[in-house]
């Protein structure tokens, strides 16, 4: 089992920066490619961005050139750096594992974690 903690989530206004984490503990989740999933109030589930356990990425083409993702595998933490944050990226951020990124962007996860809650003011 892998539990999935987020952190890092506030109050920010728009043009501002958040960076997120999520800290994994259970078994080592290096092997596992990691994403940061986000749902705004009546919209669906997204992806916004993963990257593998080789190191390679993805992003939505709605955070592009904004968010950044990388993970420590000695810490057992992945980050998601996000600047230039517009009003329509509030949601509730969570962190999940699954075999390889392209699971994750068919939303097949295996971990899943509780959440955190990003707000940009306009």
């Amino acid at each position: 089992q892998v539990q999935l903690v987020e952190s890092g989530g506030g109050l920010v206004q728009a043009g501002g920066s958040l960076r997120l984490s999520c800290a994994a503990s259970g078994r080592t989740v290096s092997a596992y490619a990691m994403g940061w999933y986000r749902q705004a109030p009546g919209k669906e589930r997204e992806l916004v961005a993963a990257i593998s356990s080789g190191g390679s990425t993805y992003y939505a083409d709605s955070v592009k050139g904004r968010f950044t993702i990388s993970r420590d595998n000695a810490k057992s933490t992945v980050y998601l750096q996000m600047n230039s944050l517009k009003p329509e990226d509030t949601a509730v951020y969570y962190c999940a594992a699954g075999a390889l990124i392209e699971l994750l962007i068919q939303g097949r996860y295996n971990y899943w974690g509780q959440g955190t809650q990003v707000t940009v003011s306009s």
